[in-house]
């Protein structure tokens, strides 16, 4: 058989992979800028549902402790164990001439700021969600509008209009439209999910933190063996 005569090869895949590799290099650009977004994205999603699923059962195991009326336990780990040692530490550095309001206010502080530095490291990562929720239907359209240009062109070279000339163009072009939205959706809904959680475990924790001030500016002494014990 004569090599001449192979047959052809289709020109004009329209797979998800086909679209890809016929883009323009302009185009495939911002795919490849995009599934990379994405991976990142998920990436962030399934580190965060951890370490949330951890901090919920810190924050249970916290309110446990405080609604126990026991001693305050050295063991707690993570957050828990934080906001913990911040308490102790503020009910050690005691001042005689404070009231007990200002004594459960400098003692709730200290757990407070505990909270905030631990609540500031769970939530990093989630801004790369909101950035690509935002962003990434705009970065795919500027690929669309790059892919449509250059379809344009093509049937101003060609001299054609029909559907045959300008179909695969504006497929490969869409098609990054389309990516685009496949980042942005599953990133803003995780991130308005994974917000949410946050706020909870951090509600949790902010509850807790109230009776347990309370508690540690009432009873000094007895505070006082709990927490050396």
């Amino acid at each position: 058989m004569d090599p001449t005569q192979a047959a052809p090869i289709d020109a004009h895949d329209f797979s998800f992979l086909g679209l890809f590799l016929q883009a323009d290099p302009i185009v495939k650009g911002v795919m490849i800028l995009l599934i990379i977004a994405s991976i990142a994205c998920w990436t962030v999603v399934f580190e965060k549902i951890v370490r949330l699923a951890a901090a919920r059962r810190q924050a249970k195991a916290f309110e446990a402790m405080v609604r126990s009326g026991g001693a305050i336990d050295p063991a707690l780990k993570g957050i828990a164990g934080h906001v913990a040692s911040a308490a102790v530490e503020a009910w050690r550095d005691q001042d005689q001439t404070e009231t007990r309001a200002e004594r459960r206010e400098r003692i709730e502080r200290a757990m407070r700021g505990a909270l905030a530095i631990e609540m500031k490291r769970l939530k990093a990562g989630l801004s790369l969600l909101a950035t690509s929720g935002s962003t990434a239907p705009f970065v795919g359209l500027f690929g669309t509008v790059w892919g449509i240009m250059n379809s344009f062109s093509s049937i101003a070279r060609s001299q054609d209009t029909s559907l045959a000339v300008v179909a695969p163009g504006i497929a490969e072009a869409l098609f990054a439209t389309a990516i685009g939205l496949v980042v942005a959706i599953p990133a803003v809904m995780a991130y308005n999910k994974l917000t949410s959680d946050v706020g909870g475990v951090q509600s949790a924790f902010a509850s807790s933190i109230s009776l347990l001030g309370n508690r540690l500016a009432r009873d000094r002494a007895g505070q006082h063996r709990a927490a050396a014990e």
